[in-house]
């Protein structure tokens, strides 16, 4: 794990003038598994995946329109580490602890977890609207796998709860944690992968696709829209084709969360639009992500 700028400097070659300002994000630091910068260009300050994770100085702007829960999650959660937001589904946020700092995330203000699991399985058992429960964070695959196989037993034993969906980006930044075992469920378990670039795909994280394909009944993905990263259909197009290539369907597109200290990663409406038409024009009807805006108080699908 590489969570000093000299170490990433010498890595990839690289000659980075702001080491006085990285103090500044000492709530936010610079955290990337190695597996993941060797996957990145050698001497290329703008190497889309070394952009998703170099702590940047514009991230000490305040932005207008901007905030530190820009979902909402803690106006919906009425116990701690639990958001229920949307009818039918509940999401827990399972740990604090991440394989990765995405320098655009959501939750990089605000990482709260499940502090009474007793509470949390009282909740979802006295409520039988509920159906699906989504584990995220932080990311549920940096559990011990101990720690997870107990929650989805506990969660399985309820009779209304149909299926089990992980948000991780683990198989993606830290592939080598995924192994043959890593998931066990007595019901439906599906799997939500966080994948912008098809720079991120390699053979190692096939392995890791290809083990997770065992142990769970489908795998989808969620990318976000990022300016500078992946702002133009040519590599959406080829992530998409990429991830059907390695049994993961493209699920979602999404328009950057207004989180605090991302705002440059955030693209113009109209040109988030532009790229989506011509993604439509040019891929198969199955392999288009649905493009969406989440705001505090509902997901928003835009229909083009």
């Amino acid at each position: 794990m590489i969570t000093d700028l000299k170490k990433l400097e010498q890595t990839l070659h690289l000659n980075l003038d702001f080491s006085a300002i990285m103090d500044m994000f000492a709530e936010f630091p610079l955290k990337v598994p190695e597996s993941f910068v060797q996957r990145m260009r050698q001497n290329d300050i703008n190497d889309p995946l070394l952009q998703q994770i170099l702590p940047n100085s514009n991230e000490l702007k305040e932005t207008p329109g901007f905030g530190q829960d820009p979902l909402g999650g803690s106006q919906h959660s009425p116990i701690a580490g639990l958001i229920h937001k949307y009818h039918g589904r509940v999401l827990l946020l399972v740990t604090s602890e991440c394989a990765v700092n995405c320098r655009f995330c959501f939750r990089r203000h605000q990482r709260p977890k499940i502090s009474d699991w007793g509470k949390v399985f009282s909740y979802i058992k006295n409520d039988i609207t509920v159906s699906e429960v989504i584990l995220s964070g932080g990311d549920p695959l940096m559990l011990q796998p101990d720690e997870l196989t107990n929650i989805m037993a506990e969660l399985g034993a309820i009779l209304h709860i149909k299926r089990i969906r992980i948000h991780s980006r683990v198989p993606l930044v830290l592939p080598e944690r995924i192994t043959s075992e890593l998931i066990r469920s007595s019901i439906p378990v599906i799997l939500m992968v966080h994948c912008n670039h098809p720079q991120e795909i390699n053979v190692k994280v096939q392995h890791a696709f290809d083990l997770l394909q065992q142990q769970s009944d489908a795998i989808f993905n969620q990318s976000v829209l990022l300016r500078g990263i992946n702002d133009n259909s040519a590599v959406l197009i080829e992530l998409c084709e990429k991830l059907f290539a390695a049994g993961v369907v493209p699920c979602y597109l999404h328009l950057l969360d207004k989180v605090q200290g991302a705002a440059h990663f955030a693209l113009d409406f109209e040109h988030a639009v532009k790229i989506y038409r011509e993604m439509k024009e040019k891929l198969p009807g199955y392999l288009v992500p649905k493009l969406v805006m989440e705001t505090q108080n509902r997901k928003q699908y835009v229909y083009i």
